[in-house]
C-alpha cells in the first residue's frame, strides 16, 4: 500500500471557510483524516469486520454506503464469506478512483460494484445480509433520513444487519461540551492545531449533522429493525448493531 497523504486541508488560515466537500482534495488526504479525526478508528474497522463477517450470507449483498476510499472493504475480503457480492455507494466519484485503486493493489478476492449516488437521493438495497453506514447517515439530510433507513430495513434479508457508525450528542449540555472537549484534545494528540480544528468545525457546521444516540435508535426501530445495540461507545462517536 502507497504511504498515505497528510491531511493538511484546513492547515493555512482561509478568508472564507467554505462548506466541507469529498472532492479531490479530500480524497487525496481521507485515509489520514479519518485515521486522526476517529477515535480507534482501526479498531472500529476490525469490529465491523467482526460482524459482518458473522452475519454475511453466501449469494447475498453487502453494502458499504457512503464507503469513500474502500477501506472497509479491504478488511472484510479476508473474513467473509465467499460468494458474497460488495456493493459500494459513496457520491464522491474521487472517493470511488481511490476505491479502485486499493482494491487492484490489495487484489481483493471478493466481486465487487462501485456505484456513484447520492444516499439523499435513495438506496437501492437488494437481498442485503449485511449494510454498513460508518459516519456516513450523519452526512445524509435529516429531512431523508426516515426513507434511507426504511429503504434499507426493507432491502435487508430476515436476520440481516445494519452496522451503524455515527457522532452523536448527548441530551446533556454539560456532557456534551466534555465530550466535545475530549474529542478536540484528541485531534490535538493526533498533530491537528487549533486553526485546523476550528476551520474544519466551521465546514462541517452545515453538512455534518449528528442526532442524539436516542434518536438513532428511535430512526431505526420505527423504520423496520427488530432490536439493536451499542458494540462501541468512545465519548460523542457510537457504533450500534441494528437487527431486521
Amino acid at each position: 500500500m502507497k504511504a498515505m497523504i497528510k491531511d493538511n486541508l484546513f492547515k493555512d488560515q482561509q478568508t472564507m471557510v467554505m462548506d466541507f466537500d469529498f472532492g479531490k482534495d479530500t480524497a487525496e488526504v481521507f485515509d489520514d483524516m479519518l485515521d486522526r479525526s476517529v477515535p480507534f478508528y482501526g479498531e472500529i474497522q476490525r469490529m465491523i469486520s467482526e460482524i459482518a463477517g458473522y452475519f454475511a450470507v453466501p449469494s447475498t449483498n453487502l453494502y458499504d454506503l457512503g464507503c469513500s476510499t474502500g477501506t472497509t472493504f479491504i478488511g472484510l475480503d479476508p473474513v467473509v464469506p465467499e460468494k458474497v457480492n460488495f456493493i459500494g455507494i459513496d457520491s464522491s466519484p474521487e472517493m470511488l478512483e481511490k476505491a479502485r485503486k486499493k482494491f487492484q493493489d490489495s487484489a481483493i478476492g471478493h466481486p465487487y460494484e462501485l456505484i456513484c449516488m447520492s444516499l439523499d437521493d435513495g438506496v437501492p438495497i437488494l437481498n442485503a445480509s449485511v449494510v454498513i453506514m460508518n459516519l456516513t447517515l450523519q452526512f445524509v439530510r435529516p429531512l431523508n433520513r426516515d426513507r434511507v433507513i426504511a429503504s434499507i430495513a426493507h432491502g435487508l434479508n430476515d436476520g440481516g444487519c445494519l452496522v451503524l457508525v455515527e457522532k452523536v450528542l448527548s441530551q446533556d449540555s454539560t456532557i456534551n461540551r466534555l465530550f466535545i472537549k475530549h474529542y478536540y484534545e484528541f485531534k490535538k494528540r493526533n498533530g491537528y492545531s487549533e486553526l485546523e480544528i476550528s476551520q474544519k468545525r466551521e465546514a462541517l457546521e452545515n453538512v455534518l449533522i449528528p442526532y442524539h444516540f436516542e434518536e438513532n435508535r428511535e430512526l431505526l426501530l420505527r423504520n423496520g429493525f427488530k432490536s439493536c445495540d451499542v458494540f462501541f461507545r468512545w465519548y460523542n462517536f457510537c457504533g450500534m448493531l441494528a437487527l431486521k
